[in-house]
């Protein structure tokens, strides 16, 4: 029998399916087996995958084909898999997006005054690495009568508000044309009907190619596992939002979709202690978001590159 160029020894492929395996060894085995440029393309060497992930984890199916009976499978081992990590007992939901709502964000500049409240309710609602300061908000530190970002600190660490500076929270955008969600080679990114532009962190292969394409820098990467004490665990976890996620792929800013399509406010707007924070559905004429929109001189940011925004600045 002839052997493949890219199986000389004709070992069975088929097997890696009945074991445990790591990621890592089922794309060896799946590269070896199809001899494909589009595979190729795909296991980039920015790739960075953990090991010790079932093949149950592996195989899944994208969350957009998976049954109702699919996802509570897939729920109760992420349930499970978090209690053995981390201690903590979670519940794992997914709620749909609602229909005829599009949500929409908008800061009061006149009112941040930079005290990062808004960062850390989102590094705990969220359950971020406590290794790290991480937050999908950063908080810039503007010069007054400049909107240069790239000139903004993230960094200080004085008393505020400081007289000669504005306060600039930045996080993601939810663009109705998001770069991030084109550029994605294995569609792992998309954007809802609610407009909430979504990661499915077990489909990501952590390529960071929407990292890259963001013009917000609103996507995070996650280099390491999140190591977070049991005790500070958030147990109410959404599979396209909070739930702890793995090394080794892409997060960003889900406006607490777990929280808002439950008829709950974002963490970061109820953790403002100014009020600069105004959330809501767009398509309600009678919503706080709305008041903003048609009352205000609202801003987007870097409004030329076309992205078109769902958040908004203004001032008073």
């Amino acid at each position: 029998m002839t052997s493949h160029p890219n199986n000389p020894s004709n070992e069975p492929l088929l097997p890696i399916l009945d074991q445990p395996s790591s990621r890592r060894t089922a794309l060896k085995a799946a590269g070896a087996a199809l001899g494909l440029a589009a595979f190729g393309k795909a296991v980039s060497p920015l790739m960075v995958i953990p090991e010790n992930v079932s093949v149950d984890e592996f195989l899944q199916q994208h969350y957009k084909e998976l049954t109702d009976d699919d996802k509570a499978k897939v729920f109760a081992r992420l349930e499970a898999e978090t209690k053995e990590d981390y201690g903590a007992d979670v519940t794992i939901s997914d709620p749909e997006a609602i229909p005829g709502v599009k949500f929409g964000y908008a800061i009061n500049l006149s009112k941040c005054n930079g005290n990062g409240a808004c960062m850390e309710a989102c590094n705990k609602e969220n359950n971020h690495h406590r290794g790290v300061d991480q937050s999908y908000i950063r908080v810039l530190e503007m010069s007054k009568g400049s909107m240069d970002m790239e000139q903004g600190s993230t960094t200080y660490d004085h008393t505020v508000p400081q007289d000669d500076k504005f306060y600039m929270p930045v996080q993601c955008q939810q663009c109705d044309n998001p770069p991030c969600v084109t550029v994605c080679p294995v569609e792992a990114t998309w954007k809802e009907d609610d407009g909430i532009v979504v990661v499915d962190y077990n489909w990501c292969i952590g390529c960071r190619y929407c990292e890259a394409a963001c013009p917000y820098h609103a996507r995070r990467f996650n280099w390491e596992q999140p190591e977070i004490p049991a005790e500070e665990v958030n147990p109410d976890q959404g599979y396209l939002s909070n739930r702890v996620r793995p090394q080794g792929t892409m997060e960003k800013c889900h406006y607490c979709l777990h929280r808002t399509r439950e008829g709950r406010a974002p963490a970061c707007l109820e953790a403002c202690p100014t009020g600069a924070r105004v959330f809501g559905d767009m398509n309600d004429p009678d919503s706080d978001i709305n008041y903003v929109l048609k009352n205000k001189r609202v801003f987007v940011l870097k409004e030329e590159l076309g992205t078109q925004p769902s958040f908004f600045y203004f001032f008073d």
